[in-house]
């Protein structure tokens, strides 16, 4: 008797956001038919489109079905977990993460009113669990966020490690060390498959300590006679944690301005991230209560955000506090790329109100990165000594470059894939294969907003809105022509464009020929309305026709 050979083993890597992009990361990992997800966020839409956030489209997990066997978050960043409630209204599948991280997770499904059917599980570091067929061990790492962590899963075909979003920070505010003697446990066992952080490829250098700017912080908060108010990313637990540290030796009380702000602080307390006394913590509405010079400020807002609390400072509308001459603006965050000219603009409004404002530019120090630089990138590649290498978190650009990265330090199976390109182990063997469906939804009020009302925003952003009405008789002679615009001429101002326009409509009525229907006429006069302003304004708006039959 002849026993029919076992397929070989096999590991499939699904990206369905995070892989050509900064954000919405979401890594499904498929063997045996098990699929587990290794986070699952979102990203924003700066258009002005009216969307409130972006989560990647999971209709690729449709043909697993009840094979999903479950969500593992890394650490509590908006882009990877804030795409959770939308997931798990379509798939009821059970989500382990981090304690601050299932903090936070607890709030958003909350809102979403799916929190009362979700399955969370907490992991902790170097204690390992099973979800499906996988085997997932925790690994501490440093991040800009308390209790972040890399995974460790064990496969089909090996030892796979996802480094999360990671630096590597010698001194955490929190104590919580980078856990390279794990990893290089890991690296002496052997590790099939490494997917690593890409985010600062670009960055040469060390990326700097947080301890380091408590120190500089607090020298800009003892220097100041007025409140100083610190605008930062408000998931920064760490920074947090030193600014309390701060306002206790500089006898200031903190002042929470900004909804992200508060959670974080509120979740942070919470599950013991962040150990402040309750006496430190002045309440925003009796900020005008205390002394300027007693007022240490925390400010969502630090990329420019026009309904942030830093933006209503600025404006001179926040309900809970005026800022002007004698108090200092502190902006502890890099500003992310496109996002200067909202910053720069806010800036400005700081200035003019006559605050001293203080950046990364001009103290170096005010501001550290929470992503590995090259050598930090290098030093996780060494560490883990993989047979295989996938970049995963940027653009196209920052994993080709630590694809690069890779190769240097040894690496010799490496691939570069994008959203929706699968990869494959097999055999010691990495390939990459098919494509799948992979994109973007985007969401308002908790509402998707299909692909073609989101074009139709784009055209009336870009291009304007014309609506024309013809009145035409029963042998198609046209009896009158009503045509207005938005976003297109100043019709006051350009009223000859507006007749050269309602001239051209009534050539293209007749064009359109004495026996034509109404959906022709209409559609000539459509095209003839893009052309004329087209040729003026080099706009061609998105046009509404009505036509109306005189008795």
């Amino acid at each position: 008797m002849v026993l029919a050979a076992s397929p070989p083993a096999r590991l499939r890597l699904l990206p369905l956001g995070g892989l050509g992009e900064v954000g919405m990361n979401c890594m499904a990992v498929e063997q045996r038919g098990d699929v587990l997800l290794v986070d699952c966020g979102v990203t924003f839409d700066d258009r002005g489109l009216g969307v409130d956030v972006v989560h990647p489209d999971f209709r690729a997990l449709e043909t697993f079905g009840e094979r999903i066997a479950g969500v593992v978050v890394t650490h509590g960043h908006e882009d990877h977990i804030g795409a959770l409630p939308y997931l798990l209204k379509r798939y009821d599948v059970p989500v382990w993460a981090p304690p601050y991280a299932l903090g936070l997770i607890r709030e958003r499904l909350g809102e979403h009113e799916v929190l009362a059917h979700a399955r969370l599980f907490e992991t902790r570091p170097r204690t390992p669990f099973h979800v499906g067929s996988f085997r997932v061990e925790p690994i501490r790492v440093t991040h800009s966020i308390a209790d972040a962590t890399a995974l460790a899963i064990t496969t089909d075909v090996g030892m796979f490690v996802h480094s999360g979003d990671f630096k590597i920070d010698d001194a955490p505010p929190d104590g919580e060390h980078f856990d390279t003697e794990r990893l290089s446990e890991l690296g002496d066992a052997g590790v099939t498959l490494l997917m690593s952080d890409s985010t600062n490829i670009d960055a040469e250098g060390p990326t700097g300590n947080e301890i380091d700017v408590g120190a500089v912080l607090e020298t800009l908060v003892e220097g100041a006679t007025g409140a100083v108010i610190v605008a930062m990313f408000a998931s920064n637990i760490h920074r947090l944690r030193l600014l309390g540290d701060i306002a206790r030796r500089t006898g200031r009380k903190i002042v929470l301005l900004g909804r992200g702000v508060g959670t974080h602080a509120r979740v942070a307390r919470g599950t013991g991230y962040l150990p402040w006394p309750d006496e430190l913590v002045w309440p925003d509405s009796k900020a005008r209560e205390l002394p300027r010079s007693k007022i240490l400020g925390i400010a969502t807002g630090s990329q420019g955000e026009a309904n942030a609390a830093l933006a209503k400072l600025a404006r001179g509308e926040h309900p809970a506090l005026d800022i002007g001459p004698g108090d200092r603006i502190v902006l502890s965050a890099r500003t992310i790329p496109g996002n200067e000219p909202g910053v720069h603009a806010l800036l400005g409004q700081l200035l003019r109100r006559g605050c001293e404002v203080r950046t990364p530019r001009t103290d170096r120090g005010v501001h550290v990165s929470g992503h590995a630089h090259r050598p930090e990138q290098r030093r996780m590649i060494d560490l883990v000594r993989p047979k295989c290498f996938i970049p995963v978190h940027g653009t196209i650009h920052h994993l080709t470059r630590h694809a690069a990265l890779a190769r240097e330090a040894g690496v010799e199976q490496i691939s570069v894939i994008e959203n929706g390109r699968i990869a494959e182990i097999s055999n010691g063997e990495l390939d990459v294969g098919a494509t799948m469906h992979s994109g973007r939804v985007h969401v308002w009020a908790g509402r998707d907003i299909p692909p073609a009302v989101l074009r139709d925003r784009q055209v009336l952003a870009e291009e304007g809105f014309a609506s024309c009405a013809v009145v035409v008789d029963g042998i198609g002679t046209v009896l009158d022509v009503s045509l207005v615009t938005r976003g297109v001429v100043d019709e006051l101002e350009h009223e000859d464009e507006m007749v050269t326009a309602r001239e051209a409509v009534k050539v293209a009525v007749r064009e359109a020929g004495a026996s034509a229907d109404d959906a022709r006429i209409s559609e000539h006069v459509r095209l003839a309305v893009r052309r004329t302003f087209f040729k003026s304004r080099g706009k061609k708006p998105m046009t509404v026709v009505h036509v109306r039959r005189s008795a």
